[in-house]
């Protein structure tokens, strides 16, 4: 602790004010819930606000406008979720995102992280130039193009699966078995770009995937998903179960999301018919219930915030930032 000076300005400036964590989130679900509580025990206050609410405003001492830190930058920023909107409105919201990390304020995940993770093809080049094991992976910009990918692969007695470039939650997943399965360019989801990924075929009598979750370069936490189908997202129907979470399954995970420069990440996984292990996808904005469903022992929520602050306890502290 650092003594008292005797001087008020010297004291306000070497005083290490309480951290106010801006909480990125559309809405307030559980999940921003359990962060504001696991925070909230360690001392700390997270103030939930909507990024569709954050503006550009080069007239404030910052140039920023959140609302809640009227006064000052925040301690640090969780991203929870990004609102929905046009393009220009996503932009936006992740270029805010952008200047806060200029501005000194630590960002989880930072808006890089995000749109490398929201933007599966770049994802899947990531993961591919680092020599981790993953399903072939293409992109087209017409149907045209993308025929000629199918017509070659379902030759060869391979499915592909066409999915949202930003998709979620098993939304909007397509089985291609031959070029006549693919949609128009203008059909929903489509947009003229088709993201094309060469489908595992199960390795047992049951429909099953891995998630695991990373958190600062740990794998603290995994599930098997089982589905009723190929698409096993709990979204979807998919159902959560125990995980063995062996040091090659948690290594996978851990130098995926690494990958990517996510600071917490839910990382997808699936055992391809050779026995070897694939990475799929990787999550920037993970949820968790299902998986702390089958994890009783972990505290996810925690151990979130235990990393987040941690990495802002290790922060030096700016002028700046302690006169706030």
């Amino acid at each position: 602790m650092i003594p008292k000076s005797g001087n008020r300005f010297l004291d306000k400036i070497t005083r290490k004010p309480k951290p106010r964590i801006a909480l990125f989130a559309e809405r307030r679900d559980g999940h921003a819930g359990l962060l504001i509580a696991a925070l909230a025990k360690r001392g700390v206050e997270a103030v939930p606000v909507a990024l569709k609410h954050c503006a550009v405003m080069t007239t404030a001492p910052h140039g920023l406008h959140i609302p809640g830190f009227e006064d000052g930058l925040p301690s640090g920023a969780f991203v929870r979720g990004i609102s929905a909107g046009s393009f220009e409105q996503v932009t936006v919201r992740l270029g805010f995102l952008h200047a806060l990390r200029e501005l000194g304020v630590p960002v989880w995940n930072d808006a890089r992280a995000i749109e490398t993770c929201i933007d599966k093809a770049m994802t899947s080049h990531l993961i591919a130039k680092a020599g981790l094991p993953t399903p072939a992976t293409w992109t087209a910009q017409s149907r045209e193009a993308a025929a000629a990918i199918a017509a070659r692969e379902t030759a060869e007695g391979r499915a592909l699966v066409l999915k949202p470039l930003f998709g979620s939650q098993g939304k909007g997943l397509m089985l291609i078995r031959s070029p006549a399965d693919l949609p128009p360019e203008d059909a929903p989801g489509i947009a003229g770009l088709y993201y094309l990924q060469r489908f595992v075929e199960r390795a047992g009598d049951v429909w099953q995937d891995m998630r695991v979750f990373v958190v600062r370069g740990e794998a603290v936490a995994g599930m098997v998903r089982v589905g009723e189908s190929w698409i096993t997202n709990m979204r979807q129907g998919g159902q959560p179960h125990k995980l063995l979470l062996t040091p090659d399954l948690a290594g996978l995970a851990v130098r995926a999301a690494a990958v990517t420069g996510a600071d917490y990440a839910g990382v997808d996984l699936i055992a391809g018919g050779d026995g070897e292990t694939l990475v799929l996808e990787v999550n920037s904005m993970p949820a968790w219930a299902g998986l702390q469903q089958v994890a009783p022992g972990i505290d996810i929520a925690d151990a979130i915030a235990g990393a987040f602050l941690a990495v802002l306890r290790d922060r030096p502290l700016s002028y700046s930032r302690a006169i706030l």
